[in-house]
């Protein structure tokens, strides 16, 4: 099994679909709520994301995308005041190159988890970021995953200074699972 270093920044979830399977219907609107933790249940997903537990999508039970690649796109494309959540992917990690992970398994905070594929991107992300980014996210889209274990993730707060990444005002309940909106 590949030790990647990875730090977790930010967890995403969200209870519906917004762009999935919308094709020529418009966005629906499912708020992304941002958590401290998560729990990860092997072969099934995060426990309240909308992916837990699909049959009809078993390789995307969990999603990361790289931070790196996140701020390298704000400043590419002018973007500054997109959010992280507006990928709507779960994980925002940094550490390693996530299309090196593909076909491998690794460890996120003991997590055992399997790259499956790219998470490509697609024409939504012109509208949730801005023009040009479904362009520039091809073959940096993110990293689709299997869980193999069970366990909880949690965001590393030490790591980053959160104002870089503009993060939603903290609000909502407070407790073992803090839930923030993201404003998408």
């Amino acid at each position: 099994m590949r030790q990647p270093s990875l730090a977790l920044h930010n967890i995403y979830i969200s209870e519906g679909h917004q762009f999935f399977g919308r094709h020529g219907l418009g966005a629906l609107s499912h708020p992304i709520l941002e958590l401290d933790e998560v729990e990860c249940v092997a072969g099934q997903g995060l426990r309240g994301d909308r992916f837990f537990a699909s049959a009809k999508h078993p390789l995307g039970q969990v999603t990361l995308f790289s931070r790196e690649v996140f701020l390298a796109m704000q400043r590419d494309l002018g973007v500054t005041g997109a959010q992280p959540s507006a990928l709507r992917r779960n994980l925002l990690v940094s550490g390693a190159d996530l299309n090196t992970l593909i076909g491998l398994a690794f460890q996120l905070q003991g997590i055992q988890l399997r790259g499956v594929e790219e998470c490509r991107p697609c024409y939504w992300m012109d509208l949730a970021v801005g023009p040009g980014a479904e362009a520039w996210l091809r073959g940096r889209g993110g990293l689709r995953c299997r869980i193999l274990t069970s366990g909880w993730l949690r965001v590393e707060r030490d790591l980053t200074p959160r104002a870089e990444l503009q993060p939603a005002q903290v609000g909502g309940r407070r407790g073992v699972n803090t839930l923030r909106p993201v404003p998408g």
